[in-house]
């Protein structure tokens, strides 16, 4: 069930009405509506992946109270073990078993070698990456004890299939979200009217942002060969401001949602176009997957605590991996290469700390030096997202080159100027609202009459730009 679709208006409205005034008054069964109505919005897409996330549930349930009082290493290092076969085997195969096999074939036709490729129809559940690191996020954490285990299965499996979240995130850890199904919600007024401010703006962002952008980028990209430079790098603008509009719209959307139901997730994203350097936007961009990554790999892997070479390869294995997650593409891995080469001078600078706190911090403007530092990661960030939306490594490289020709400003496609003027708008309310969890959450300081103009004025550029029904890009992944 998509967010920006009639299924859920009618859906989010029923849910919220039996919840607080049906089953309010009994957690359990609280609980168990989360459980029901979480299957019956990722059932709506194909309800025979309802399996995967049951089993999943199932195994990593099991595998936690067996864990619980199992004090022999051998025997708890077995255990979590099955949960991580488990749950990267589902990942690997529905994911990335084409990817392997197309190119293993390759690989022998390159030594002139010709074996019979045996690809499946293999059809790529929904969310599957999320729910999965989600899952096993709760067995390592009770793994290295800084869980207990739960008896609750209803409540774990409203934390597995949480339906805010559950297909394009925040990854929710364990210690953060399932503790939230132990205890009683109250209703509480002011939660859900921030709630319901931050689902406007998520909306916002992806149907007039988000939307309009993936038209133009995507006749760009489809028919590069076509386009000047100029025109290819507005593409690549495009494309740039769809992924963040589309995905941290998503998110919006999701923990706003969440607030309804009196649940608090973790941020998302923190503004990261604002950036004064390729570590500070990862500190900002899909943040419970790069902190996922960090405490459940790159730590363990020794982190930045050996040497130079060890601190290498961890970067470059956490952004790989970053690039492999997100899809069976060669351009994903490319786009982790790119991204780990962009961090590396930093990291062998001891550089990588130095942006940790809010840009133009305390002042209204930035200045020179850090207007200069975020549009060079900006710029570099763009270089990137073209092998993250390119179809082919070959294509993407092929994008860069006809970018930087001599016929840089020979043709330029127009496109929609209503869009430019969106967009610097869209920028100046992220830049003004920067140092908040979402850009319009302190609008509640400003007079009834601002603030309710403001909601109107997003609700009727909806209604203007809205156009055909789009999926959130991270459905994919």
């Amino acid at each position: 069930m998509l967010f920006n679709s009639l299924d859920f208006a009618i859906f989010l409205p029923i849910v919220f009405v039996l919840y607080w005034f049906v089953t309010n008054k009994n957690l359990k069964f609280q609980n168990l509506l989360i459980v029901a109505s979480s299957y019956i919005f990722y059932g709506w897409w194909d309800w025979r992946f309802l399996s995967l996330i049951i089993f999943s549930t199932f195994i990593d349930f099991t595998v936690g109270n067996l864990l619980r009082n199992e004090e022999r290493i051998n025997r708890r290092k077995f255990f979590l073990w099955i949960s991580i076969v488990v749950n990267l085997g589902f990942l690997g195969f529905f994911k990335y078993y084409n990817f392997f096999v197309e190119n293993f074939t390759e690989a022998f036709r390159f030594f002139g070698k010709e074996i019979q490729e045996n690809s499946l129809n293999v059809i790529l559940p929904v969310g599957i990456s999320f729910y999965t690191f989600q899952t096993l996020s709760y067995t390592i954490d009770v793994y290295r004890r800084k869980l207990e285990p739960t008896r609750d299965i209803v409540a774990f499996s409203a934390f597995v299939s949480f339906f805010p979240q559950l297909v394009a995130g925040p990854i929710e850890r364990a210690t953060n979200l399932l503790p939230q199904f132990y205890t009683k919600r109250k209703f509480n007024y002011e939660n859900a009217v921030n709630g319901s401010r931050q689902i406007l703006w998520g909306f916002f962002k992806k149907i007039v942002i988000a939307d309009n952008c993936a038209q133009y980028a995507n006749i760009v990209f489809n028919n590069s060969d076509d386009y000047s430079g100029a025109t290819l790098l507005m593409g690549a603008l495009f494309f740039t401001f769809q992924i963040y509009g589309d995905f941290s719209g998503y998110s919006d959307i999701a923990i706003g949602t969440s607030r309804l139901f009196g649940f608090n997730l973790m941020q998302n994203f923190a503004f990261p176009y604002f950036s004064r350097d390729i570590a500070e936007f990862w500190r900002r961009w899909h943040i419970s997957l790069s902190t996922w990554f960090r405490d459940y790999l790159y730590i363990p892997l020794g982190g930045s605590r050996g040497g130079t070479a060890m601190k290498v390869r961890n970067t470059f294995i956490i952004f790989i991996l970053s690039g492999f997650w997100h899809g069976a593409n060669w351009t994903f891995i490319l786009w982790g290469i790119l991204n780990a080469l962009y961090f590396l001078p930093l990291l062998l600078l001891n550089k990588n700390r130095v942006n940790t706190n809010l840009v133009a911090e305390g002042r209204v403007f930035a200045n020179l030096r850090e207007i200069r530092q975020i549009l060079f990661t900006f710029s570099i960030t763009v270089l990137a997202w073209i092998f993250f939306r390119a179809n082919t490594v070959s294509h993407a490289l092929q994008y860069i080159a006809d970018m930087f020709t001599l016929n840089f400003f020979s043709y330029y496609e127009t496109f929609s100027v209503e869009l430019y003027w969106l967009i610097l708008f869209f920028i100046v309310i992220e830049w003004f609202g920067r140092s908040s969890k979402y850009s319009i959450e302190r609008i509640n300081e400003f007079p009834k009459i601002v603030r309710w103009s403001f909601y109107l004025g997003l609700i009727v550029l909806m209604f203007i730009y809205t156009g055909e029904e789009q999926e959130f890009i991270y459905f994919q992944f």
